[in-house]
């Protein structure tokens, strides 16, 4: 796991959205898909709206490593499910930032389903 710098994991976790697409099996890259981004601490986090069902999530689950796009730059990136996840925390941190969308797109990302894909962004 590599580190973002400050500057990338301050535009990243600031950005409303989050452009994110796995690397296939040959290297190449799969469509980009916008999702929701939160930083708690020095952690970059993203969850599938759509939990298990959510393509992008079964294709960084095949392969952890992609990119990402936001806050105007793009990063070769690392996905992971931390050990170390304080839920509570990240579920916080999206009621913080994206509540003004209202509760039929907010709630979806605080069920259980969503709650089980929390992955960590790492620069790779």
């Amino acid at each position: 796991m590599t580190s973002w710098t400050p500057e990338q994991l301050r535009a990243i976790g600031a950005a409303d959205e989050l452009d994110i697409a796995a690397f296939r099996p040959d290297g190449t890259l799969r469509p980009y898909t916008t999702i929701w981004v939160v930083r708690v601490g020095d952690g970059l986090y993203v969850r599938s709206f759509r939990g298990q069902d959510g393509v992008w999530y079964q294709a960084v689950q095949r392969r952890p490593e992609g990119r990402v796009r936001a806050g105007g730059a793009e990063h070769d990136a690392t996905f992971e499910h931390p050990a170390d996840v304080d839920e509570d925390a990240i579920d916080a941190a999206y009621r913080s930032k994206y509540a003004r969308y209202g509760r039929s797109y907010l709630d979806p990302m605080l069920a259980p389903g969503a709650r089980g894909t929390t992955l960590r962004l790492s620069a790779a």
